[in-house]
This record gives C-alpha cells, sequence and structure tokens, in this order.
C-alpha cells in the first residue's frame, strides 16, 4: 500500500466540500431543534448560504435527509471502527457509545420510514453494522460485556440518550447526558448478575421500521 499522502482538496472544490459540510451540520441543529418539518430555509440561513446553493446540493428536502441519514451513519462506523482499533474492549466499547451519544446519533430516529433508503445509506448501515457487532462480540468474549446484553440494546441506548434533554445552558445539558451515560455504562459491565426484566429486543422490527411502505 502507497504512503503518499491523500491530495487536499483546494479552491472551488475545497470550498464546496466546506459548503456541504455546514449544510449537514446546519441541516442536524435544524431538524434535531425545531424537528423534521422545519423549512429548508432555516437550515440555509443556519448556514450562511443562499438558498440556491443549498437547491445546487440538494434538490429537495428529502434528498437533504438521506445525505445527512447516511453521513450519520458513516460517523457512526467510524466511531466502532475507532473503537476496535483500541486495545482494551471496555474502553473501545465506551468510546463508541460517548461518542455515538454526543453526536446525537439517535436523534434521527423520527426518519424512520420517512426517506427513502438510497444506496450509500444502506452501505453506511452495513458497514456500522458489522462495525458495531464486532465491538460487542470482542466485548462478550473478553468477559466485560454482561452476556445478556445485545447490539440492539446498545443501539436502543444510544438512542435514549440521543434526545435533548432540558437544562439550564447547553453546557449543563451535555454534562448531564454524559455523566448519566456513564452511570448507566456501568450497568452494562457483566459483574451484574440479576437478569434483565424483559427478552433482547428484536433488530429486524427496527429495521423494518426503515422501510417507507411499512413506516406509511
Amino acid at each position: 500500500m502507497s504512503d503518499a499522502p491523500v491530495p487536499r482538496k483546494r479552491g472551488p472544490q475545497a470550498r464546496a466540500a466546506r459548503n456541504d459540510q455546514a449544510l449537514l451540520e446546519a441541516a442536524r441543529e435544524v431538524f434535531v431543534t425545531q424537528g423534521f418539518d422545519a423549512p429548508v430555509a432555516a437550515v440555509a440561513e443556519r448556514a450562511g448560504v443562499g438558498m440556491g446553493s443549498l437547491y445546487r446540493r440538494y434538490r429537495t428536502k428529502e434528498e437533504l435527509l438521506q445525505r445527512l441519514c447516511a453521513d450519520a451513519l458513516e460517523r457512526l462506523a467510524r466511531a466502532a471502527q475507532t473503537g476496535l482499533g483500541m486495545d482494551d474492549p471496555w474502553q473501545g466499547l465506551m468510546h463508541y457509545i460517548t461518542e455515538c451519544v454526543r453526536f446525537g446519533f439517535g436523534a434521527l430516529a423520527p426518519l424512520a420510514g420517512a426517506v427513502e433508503i438510497t444506496s450509500r445509506m444502506q452501505e453506511a448501515a452495513d458497514r456500522a453494522q458489522g462495525a458495531t457487532g464486532a465491538l460487542v462480540v470482542r466485548a462478550h468474549t473478553s468477559g466485560v460485556l454482561r452476556g445478556d446484553v445485545t447490539a440492539m440494546d446498545i443501539a436502543l441506548l444510544i438512542g435514549r440518550f440521543s434526545q435533548p434533554a432540558p437544562a439550564p445552558t447547553p453546557q449543563d445539558e451535555e454534562h448531564i447526558r454524559l455523566r448519566l451515560l456513564r452511570i448507566a455504562l456501568d450497568g452494562l459491565r457483566s459483574h451484574h448478575t440479576e437478569a434483565l426484566p424483559a427478552p433482547p429486543p428484536d433488530p429486524r422490527g427496527y429495521e423494518a421500521m426503515w422501510n417507507r411502505e411499512t413506516g406509511t
């Protein structure tokens, strides 16, 4: 494999990449705080770009939401792969969960069934699912994760903690969320022997929610 550095984007290409990232960050903030019915004009305003610039990249609101989902899934996969690169299985799993919560991945759950799944979304989802599954298997094999916890349990835990909660300031909200997350993460450790109160969630039901036909 070549060690040659990847060429950096310059000029108009770099500017376009920055604008696209600004749009995605703005879209995430707008839709999470205002709901997914918020107008795309609010996204353009938050990103500091004109509507023409937005529509050159995304012809419809659905295209923007699809790209937002794909970006989130790609981040999910990267967080899992980084966790797998850590020597300590528990630290790797904690890194993955914490990064996903910080990013607010679960806040996109209301889009299930509302947008058509693109090939990019599916490919990113497959990578994320594979890496996450490997994290959980490694944690089970090493004996640090309680045996009755599944990858779906962890996905739902991330979803719960991704939702913003009332707090005096955004900084307070993040601190409280991460504090409670750490308490919850301790409950995943293998030294807990009391059985969980219900059977594990079936991932097939949650996957079906993203099928537009099923969601309507």
